[in-house]
């Protein structure tokens, strides 16, 4: 498994997570435990096979979402 996204937003994370999921890839979500959402950062993984079609996949969806 390789990281292909780190951050701190929860939604993001699960938002993409679920991008990836509809493509038939197979993300998995590694962080650690937090008082509350947003504090401990988090990581988006796949699979190295996936991971250049899956980030490509992702900064279409989020170069779309910013026009």
């Amino acid at each position: 498994m390789i990281a292909l996204v780190e951050t701190h937003d929860p939604v993001r994370l699960n938002f993409l997570k679920t991008i990836l999921e509809e493509a038939e890839f197979h993300p998995f979500i590694f962080g650690g435990v937090a008082p509350y959402p947003g504090a401990a950062s988090s990581r988006l993984m796949v699979p190295q096979s996936e991971f250049e079609l899956a980030k490509r996949l992702i900064e279409e969806i989020e170069g779309a979402a910013t026009i």
